[in-house]
């Protein structure tokens, strides 16, 4: 079912390529929703480029709600960019053949690096989670469909706090090192405050199978731009901001009615430099950096990281 042209690289390849800075960086987009924003992507996407990340990923709609966008986006970085894509595939309101076509459809691309979740139910990311009457269960059955398909490098999500649907951290460690056992080539973690969390998961899936253990565990990041959106971002996940790290941002934002962007976004930068450079200290393979379509935050990131930025180009209408 694959493309028959020259195959794309792994995940795992590019993280043992030479990078321009102390640790391989990658980054998250997501599917627009109108040609506004739309626009304000590619300018995004062209900014990334010349910083020349390990990779780049395109999220999916909860339920599949931007899938057909989510394909196209997704080939268009692929055939009209350097990036190399991966992209993201749900379970959510699919069935097993509407899974073996979208799949096809990447390939059809020569997209070969797929994110494979369960996903989220639509409306109400932690309402409960409904089996499409022909899909699949659970996101390791979804490895393995996808593994059967061609020659296809699998990644999956990992929770350094645990999954809000996971019994305990022991449940969770399980999920992830069954992800690991069918086939994923790494992990790529929700967004987290504290790098302890990131440490301890790690150190769980060694303990519960060294071999899985071995595999990458990418951290995931998100500079704060706004305390408002990622409060409710961490609502909508199930994640927990730490309290002092919640003072912090707190006390720059502010008493008034509005919270004060700029100050919450200078803490923001700050914060997310501290987390990236103690999880390179910890030997991440990877920073993987959630984007929301914007550049500015996370190349200011970059910089203080050490990234060579003698390349890049001042993109204004792309800032955030």
């Amino acid at each position: 079912m694959t493309s028959s042209s020259t195959p794309a690289p792994s995940i795992i390849d590019r993280l043992s390529a030479p990078h321009r800075g102390p640790v391989p960086f990658s980054v998250e987009f997501f599917p627009p929703k109108d040609e506004a924003a739309e626009a304000r992507l590619w300018r995004a996407v062209r900014t990334f480029e010349r910083l020349g990340p390990a990779f780049v990923s395109m999220t999916y709609g909860a339920g599949g709600s931007t899938r057909d966008r989510t394909v196209r986006i997704t080939g268009q970085l692929a055939a009209q960019t350097t990036l190399l894509p991966v992209a993201h595939l749900t379970a959510v309101n699919h069935s097993i053949e509407e899974l073996r076509a979208l799949v096809g459809a990447y390939a059809d691309q020569g997209i070969t690096n797929i994110l494979a979740l369960r996903g989220d139910p639509p409306g109400n990311p932690l309402g409960e989670w409904t089996k499409h009457p022909d899909g699949v269960e659970y996101a390791e059955q979804l490895v393995r469909l996808i593994d059967d398909l061609g020659d296809f490098h699998v990644g999956v999500a990992s929770f350094p706090e645990g999954h809000h649907r996971a019994i305990d951290l022991d449940h969770d460690t399980r999920t992830l090192v069954d992800k690991l056992r069918a086939g994923a080539e790494y992990s790529i973690t929700q967004m987290f405050f504290d790098v302890d969390d990131y440490l301890r998961l790690r150190d769980r899936v060694a303990r519960a199978d060294p071999e899985q253990g071995n595999k990458p565990v990418i951290p995931g990041i998100m500079p704060i731009t706004s305390l408002a959106s990622v409060r409710r971002m961490t609502e909508l996940s199930g994640s927990v901001i730490p309290p002092d790290v919640q003072e912090r941002f707190a006390a720059a934002a502010g008493d008034g009615p509005e919270e004060d962007r700029e100050a919450v976004r200078a803490v923001g930068i700050d914060f997310a430099t501290e987390i990236a450079e103690r999880l390179i200290a910890e030997g991440a393979p990877c920073l993987h950096f959630c984007s929301l379509n914007f550049a500015k935050a996370t190349s200011e990131v970059l910089e203080r990281l050490g990234v060579d930025m003698t390349s890049v180009l001042p993109v204004a209408s792309a800032a955030r």
